[in-house]
């Protein structure tokens, strides 16, 4: 019953703080459910009338509602396919911060998570210099074979764990409810959608799967000369605690610190984009909240990124497809487009590939008859997806992540270069990804390794047929001698018949591929 309390008193709360900033001000009560219809008015009554939309009313609620909302807020503007398109542009305007938490009760947690005093793991802890919803950062020093070093220290908030648990178990008392009401609701798959949430949240709050995807990307990007990643110290590193190297940068927020350092600024620009392409393709792992806060530019020219609990993943599949779309609109060959959409089997093979090749075309037209600046990779993907859903393709959450992180990435690049020309920007990474991995080169690679493995099953051959004649005379002697039917003797036939069959068909497969790649 305290339970039922405290559900009904947080949700009313959230409500009335959503229909007070008039988040549900331009939702027409005709179209929403009979059931809620009345909710609907009735929440309109105390809306503020600012006219700013409901996308800016929602950043508003949010903030103001706490930090879970905040943290649903951040996650729903990588979501486009569930809040749409302008509500997810403004709620990539949410700011996760808040006021810092005692430097006392931030030692407290370093010593509990390392097991050592903080004299004894730092040569000096300071006061907080950043602070958020999840944890906040201490600038420190710390002793090396090398000598000392600055290094920055990420805590956990205290509490921050059963807050999150739980506003989420709210949130999924809400999405339970609009399932089972509303076939929208069922559409959208609510459920899910705070499942996602919830492991996002689980992420976010251990730190060592942070360093873990830090040090990953830190391997990635280890030769490319344009862009670095702090080092992580594993040794001062927990569960509520990441210890990194300390920055000492330009934050890409402050553009006139950036100027002032000497920085190109165009330059940067396309280097902020080349760079997002170049992880999501190249190594299939890319950093998904490349916001100007997380991003840095260092005396050497060198692109900075820090935060990685939001990260994003491509298979190979992803990645050709992500490479072979933007190829096609880029020359323009849109029926390669609709084959690649259709090969990845995102696209049912029960549509036309005329028709949809001709709704690509319908997009990537308009991009060649305006001004380079004026065209936006992203806004291609998004009008990609709204357009590919006319054609029954589900929603692919990698692939959503990556188109949103793209909007960000190009906010970015645009704000150091608003004149940006993507196609001109983004050709050489894609070219040269399509050449290495689609080219010749790649073929006669593949062809490589089909003829290794075509010897390896070769190599086989004799000892499949042996075991097949073995089988064979087995049989006979049965056929001659009687067949002892006891379940030891059944086992073991049935044994020997599996083994026997694998092996001749793997005989048989690789002969028939050894003679089609010889004589075909």
């Amino acid at each position: 019953m305290l339970l039922g309390i405290g559900h009904f008193y947080r949700l009313a709360r959230a409500g009335y703080i959503l229909a007070r900033e008039g988040v549900f001000a331009n939702l027409d009560p005709n179209l929403v459910p009979p059931a809620a219809a009345p909710l609907v008015r009735l929440a309109n009554l105390f809306a503020r009338s600012d006219g700013e939309g409901a996308g800016r009313a929602l950043v508003r609620a949010l903030s103001e509602i706490g930090p879970s909302y905040v943290k649903l807020g951040q996650f729903l503007a990588t979501r486009p396919d569930v809040v749409g398109g302008e509500i997810a542009d403004a709620l990539t305007a949410l700011q996760d911060r808040m006021a810092p938490f005692g430097r006392e009760e931030a030692v407290a947690i370093v010593e509990k998570a390392l097991g050592k005093k903080i004299d004894e793991v730092y040569t000096f802890f300071g006061d907080p210099v950043a602070a958020a919803s999840v944890a906040q950062v201490h600038m420190a020093r710390a002793r090396y074979a090398d000598g000392e070093r600055q290094v920055a220290v990420k805590v956990l908030r205290p509490g921050v764990e059963g807050q999150f648990a739980r506003d989420l178990r709210d949130m999924y008392l809400v999405a339970r409810i609009a399932e089972r009401w509303s076939s929208e609701g069922r559409r959208l798959r609510m459920i899910e959608v705070v499942d996602t949430l919830a492991r996002t949240v689980k992420l976010e709050t251990d730190f060592r799967l942070e360093a873990a995807a830090a040090s990953e990307f830190a391997e990635n990007v280890a030769k490319d000369p344009d862009i670095h990643v702090p080092h992580v110290d594993w040794d001062r590193t927990a569960r509520e605690v990441l210890t990194l190297e300390w920055i000492d940068g330009a934050p890409l927020s402050d553009l006139e610190r950036v100027a002032a350092d000497g920085h190109d600024l165009k330059a940067l620009g396309a280097h902020v984009l080349q760079s997002f392409l170049r992880h999501a393709m190249r190594d299939g792992f890319f950093h998904a909240d490349m916001h100007q806060g997380n991003l840095f530019v260092d005396r050497q020219g060198r692109l900075i990124a820090i935060d990685f609990g939001i990260m994003g993943r491509l298979g190979a599949k992803e990645r050709r497809f992500l490479a072979e779309i933007l190829y096609g609109f880029i020359t323009r060959d849109y029926k390669r487009v609709a084959e690649v959409h259709f090969e990845a089997g995102y696209v049912p093979a029960k549509h036309s590939i005329e028709e949809f090749s001709q709704a690509l075309r319908a997009i990537g037209e308009p991009l060649h008859t305006v001004n380079a600046e004026d065209i936006s990779m992203a806004r291609l993907l998004t009008l990609l997806f709204e357009v590919t859903a006319l054609f029954d393709m589900r929603t692919r959450t990698e692939l959503v992540l990556l188109q949103k992180t793209m909007v960000v990435a190009e906010g970015v690049a645009r704000t150091l270069d608003p004149r940006l020309n993507i196609w001109k920007t983004c050709d050489p990474v894609v070219r040269s990804w399509i050449e290495e991995n689609l080219g010749p080169k790649a073929k006669l690679e593949d062809a490589g390794k089909s003829i290794a493995e075509l010897a390896r099953l070769a190599t086989h051959l004799p000892k499949t047929l042996a075991d097949a004649e073995i089988a064979v005379e087995r049989i006979s002697r049965m056929a001659d001698q009687g067949v002892d039917l006891s379940p030891q003797a059944l086992e073991g036939l049935a044994d020997t018949r599996r083994r026997s069959d694998n092996r001749l068909l793997v005989g048989i497969a690789a002969l028939l591929l050894l003679g089609a790649w010889l004589f075909g």
